[in-house]
């Protein structure tokens, strides 16, 4: 919906008519030195302060510099933002920031039809345009004709707002972004104040720099309120939220405030093992720094090294954690293996990325599914876990920490790079409201040495008792060889090893009788059912809303409980016709609703390195309810 008014700039404008829209969505895109990701995160965080409901997505190569202007090394950020709730970050801009030829190339396919393009024609030398495989220039070719086009002389402009200041060329090219920057908080309608401030924060000991980014950001609001641009000045009305304190929160950082809660509630010191690897490494970096609240952090050597640090920690009475991605959790295996059969309270983060092997580092996937389930050798249950939003990492941690004290059992929780960049408003939970997690080790003083059994096993959870090392009389064997039921000790009996394969596995799967069932939204039985897991979430909450506002009835579920499974979600699936099962991956938990249930569900499927078009799969939707 778009509505015209004439009213002052938030950003201190003068009165001219602005467009009023529901949502937009921006994407940012330039070479991976200009700055894209900087200038998105403080769109983001003026968005945020403006009020607006918004999801944003990075978007950036692998190599740590690709060559200048080349295809490879285009890095984007894409934000949408909204005056209604909104769970992705959009499917295709309306508006695109192209710094240089190969960022238009790159992006220009996925701009909505008639949008609004705002490009650096000083890029578009003839050296760039070969770089990006350019016959001719766009610019004077015609072949955008189908777009609106503001032609900004960026970097010139930029450079000349700074002149007097005494830079080297290269750091006053450098305030390029901000004068992009600038030109699109005008053309939205963004306060300028939240990026001065952050400017003066992030370079105050450098007041030269400072002062010549203001000056950008200044330089390029101006063009916006001077160019005859008036037409593209949109402003989204802010957000009816719910009330409360709200910050801009990625995945990985509620990842990281979720573990040190957890420390907390279970008044446990956090040990986090790790070693760097995209996109978990931000995980280790964030809680290196955050000392004070008592976390120990321990930068590995390997992988394997990661969760030997962990299950050390763990064994000895901490909070132990370690996190990795795809082939992070290949090489932990043999390690996680021993920690299923030590039966050890250990917390694994597994950031997914695009595989296989080191596959594209910086993409997004949910490939992880089976090999965390099933990527160990011997029969090797343990309790899977998924967060579905940025925000819900926070919560999925503190569940994960939760269920591994309560069982006694190694838990895998699944995020992915989509959940770990991208930002969302998070309202800022009461910590003193939450519930304090039960650490059963500490109950040890009630236990008798002449009646200890170390493995001894609780009758409604089967978790066996826990004694971390140092208590008198209470000495037991560890490790990885059988165990014998009750004491613990070294076995190799077929039976005994029949019973203890048992246990493990209905431990597991009696986790299902201490969370909550999965909930239906929409009919309670019918035609079509939507059943999705993790990052999945927000794209098919949309694209069901969408098939519904087109007349189709459809359910949705959403999981994020893998293993084991919601205790009613056999029920659920039966209840209608057909399932359609949406993944980022090629089928993998269609697979094992097929199994478990022997239901003859459909998949929709892409494997692409983004999220999933909510466009797309609406499509798909309405394709199957009108069979």
């Amino acid at each position: 919906m778009t509505t015209t008014s004439t009213q002052t700039n938030g950003s201190g404008g003068s009165g001219v008519p602005i467009q009023e829209r529901d949502r937009v969505t921006v994407r940012f895109a330039g070479d991976s030195g200009d700055g894209m990701q900087l200038a998105g995160n403080r769109f983001a965080d003026a968005t945020a302060i403006f009020g607006n409901d918004f999801s944003t997505l990075p978007d950036f190569p692998a190599e740590i510099r690709a060559p200048a202007g080349s295809l490879a090394g285009v890095s984007s950020f894409q934000i949408s933002f909204s005056k209604h709730q909104i769970f992705t970050p959009g499917d295709e801009p309306d508006t695109l920031v192209a710094m240089n030829p190969a960022a238009l190339k790159s992006h220009l396919s996925a701009l909505t039809k008639g949008g609004l393009l705002v490009i650096n024609e000083d890029a578009f030398t003839s050296g760039n345009l070969k770089k990006a495989n350019y016959p001719s220039n766009p610019l004077s070719d015609g072949s955008l004709d189908g777009y609106r086009i503001i032609k900004a002389p960026i970097t010139t402009a930029a450079v000349a707002a700074v002149d007097d200041l005494g830079l080297t060329n290269q750091n006053a090219e450098r305030t390029k972004n901000f004068f992009a920057l600038g030109l699109v908080y005008w053309l939205y309608d963004r306060d300028l104040q939240p990026t001065l401030d952050w400017i003066d924060q992030r370079f105050g000991r450098l007041p030269n720099i400072a002062e010549a980014n203001r000056r950008a950001l200044f330089a390029g609001h101006a063009y916006g309120e001077t160019t005859e641009i008036a037409d593209a000045h949109v402003r989204v009305p802010p957000a009816v939220l719910t009330p409360g304190e709200y910050r801009t929160i990625t995945g990985n950082q509620a990842l990281v405030l979720g573990l040190i809660t957890a420390s907390h509630l279970t008044d446990l010191e956090l040990f986090y093992g790790s070693y760097p690897i995209t996109p978990a490494s931000d995980v280790l970096v964030e809680l290196a720094a955050l000392r004070e609240f008592g976390v120990r952090t321990f930068q590995a050597e390997d992988e394997i090294s990661a969760i030997g640090t962990a299950i050390g920690a763990a064994y000895g009475g901490a909070l132990g954690v370690t996190g990795t991605s795809g082939p992070g959790i290949a090489l932990k295996s043999e390690a996680l293996n021993l920690a299923v059969m030590t039966e050890l309270p250990l917390i694994v983060l597994d950031v997914q990325r695009s595989g296989p092997s080191t596959g594209m580092p910086t993409k997004t996937e949910q490939t992880d599914l089976l090999q965390v389930m099933f990527g160990r050798n011997g029969e090797s249950p343990l309790c899977v876990l998924a967060a579905k939003t940025p925000g819900d990492c926070f919560y999925m941690v503190l569940e994960a920490v939760r269920l591994a004290y309560q069982f006694v059992t190694p838990v895998v929780l699944l995020s992915d790079t989509y959940l770990a960049n991208t930002a969302e408003p998070w309202p800022v939970p009461d910590v003193t409201q939450l519930d304090m997690i039960d650490v059963p080790y500490r109950k040890l003083e009630h236990v008798d040495p002449e009646e200890f059994e170390p493995y001894k096993r609780d009758p409604d959870t089967l978790a066996r008792m826990f004694i971390p090392p140092g208590q008198p009389d209470l000495q037991h064997r560890i490790g990885g060889l059988e165990k014998s039921d009750i004491t613990g000790d070294v076995a190799y009996s077929p039976e005994n090893h029949q019973r203890m394969t048992d246990l493990r596995a209905e431990k597991i799967q009696r986790i299902a009788n201490f969370i909550p069932e999965v909930e239906v939204d929409g009919p309670e039985t019918g035609d079509l059912l939507v059943l999705s897991w993790g990052s999945t979430y927000g794209a098919v909450f949309t694209a069901v809303n969408d098939a519904r506002d087109a007349g189709h009835e459809v359910a949705h579920a959403h999981l994020q409980y893998m293993n084991p499974f919601p205790r009613n979600l056999g029920d659920v699936v039966s209840r209608y016709k057909k399932v359609l099962i949406p993944e980022a991956n090629t089928g993998q938990l269609r697979m094992l609703i097929r199994a478990n249930f022997l239901v003859d569900a459909q998949g929709y499927n892409e494997v692409t390195g983004q999220p999933l078009s909510a466009r797309l799969l609406t499509e798909r939707i309405k394709q199957i309810a009108s069979e």
